[in-house]
């Protein structure tokens, strides 16, 4: 079986803090991250395997320490798992990979309008799918996929 790796996750840098933070409860945003998986096409779910998508407030030390993350830097998002294109027929009997959205950041870089939370929540999400598929974040700058 292969090693469980993290991607490196959608990383940017913090923004100046704002006068005031854009508030969306816990429970929208939550319905936002399902908003983002729904619209992904039937056939890329058929493919998808041995996933679940969390949410959490803000990355800790050990998630940006994983990924290597310089100081000054935060995570949107983080996939965490062994990647489809590394699986191998011994794969099973294991936790599923983990999709993390982390609400904090996408608020604090996001402003005050919930269509930019939601396309950064879209975004966000698809990068990390992108992750499970074995897409490296190099291969995404490539695809102009940031």
């Amino acid at each position: 079986m292969n090693e469980e790796e993290p991607s490196a996750g959608e990383a940017t840098p913090l923004p100046a803090p704002q006068p005031k933070a854009p508030y969306i409860s816990r429970q929208r945003f939550e319905e936002l991250v399902a908003s983002a998986m729904e619209e992904i096409p039937d056939e890329l779910w058929q493919a998808i395997s041995n996933v679940v998508v969390t949410v959490e407030e803000w990355p800790t030390r050990r998630h940006m320490d994983r990924v290597g993350l310089r100081p000054g830097h935060t995570l949107l998002g983080l996939y965490e798992g062994v990647p489809l294109t590394v699986r191998t027929q011994s794969y099973g009997l294991v936790a599923p990979d983990t999709i993390t959205i982390f609400r904090g950041p996408i608020m604090a870089i996001c402003g005050y309008e919930e269509m930019t939370i939601r396309a950064q929540v879209r975004r966000t999400v698809l990068h990390e799918i992108a992750h499970h598929f074995g897409i490296s974040d190099e291969r995404l700058v490539e695809l102009n996929a940031y």
